[in-house]
């Protein structure tokens, strides 16, 4: 990941994979790591009070139109991990890099990002510039 984002757009949320997000083998389903991103995501979020509540009320919608994942290791049934989310970009899209490391030895487990693009609720229209009120959220307002 980037090291010259701002720390104050970067979490890390510590969990353990549940039962029933694993196949008999006690690894994780790969699609149950969507849902691992989403947590340090809205954690991430939560933290400027612009969640996806808050988006909706402030009058966009913020859909993810594009991911890429890279699974190197599997994820295993209670294993301690921590999940990282970083915003690296929010100019014309909200872009955020993942990873998930062994909470015990470090170990880089997955790499990963989302897109996603301001959508005015009113008029269903994609925004090409990212609504100035994520950018005050943010607090990375242009000088």
């Amino acid at each position: 990941m980037p090291t010259d984002v701002d720390p104050r757009l970067q979490i890390v949320v510590a969990l353990e994979p549940a039962f029933h997000d694993c196949d008999p083998m006690r690894v994780v389903w790969h699609g149950h790591y969507f849902k691992y991103f989403e947590i340090a995501r809205c954690a991430l979020l939560r933290r400027f009070d612009y969640d996806y509540p808050q988006m909706q009320a402030s009058g966009y919608l913020f859909p993810i139109v594009d991911t890429r994942v890279k699974y190197l290791r599997s994820l295993h049934f209670a294993q301690p991990v921590q999940v990282q989310a970083q915003i690296v970009e929010w100019e014309n899209r909200l872009k955020l890099e993942y990873e998930i490391r062994d909470a015990g030895t470090g170990e880089v487990l997955t790499r990963a990002h989302t897109i996603q693009v301001a959508v005015d609720v009113a008029s269903g229209q994609m925004q090409y510039v990212s609504p100035q009120i994520l950018w005050q959220r943010l607090g990375v307002m242009p000088t």
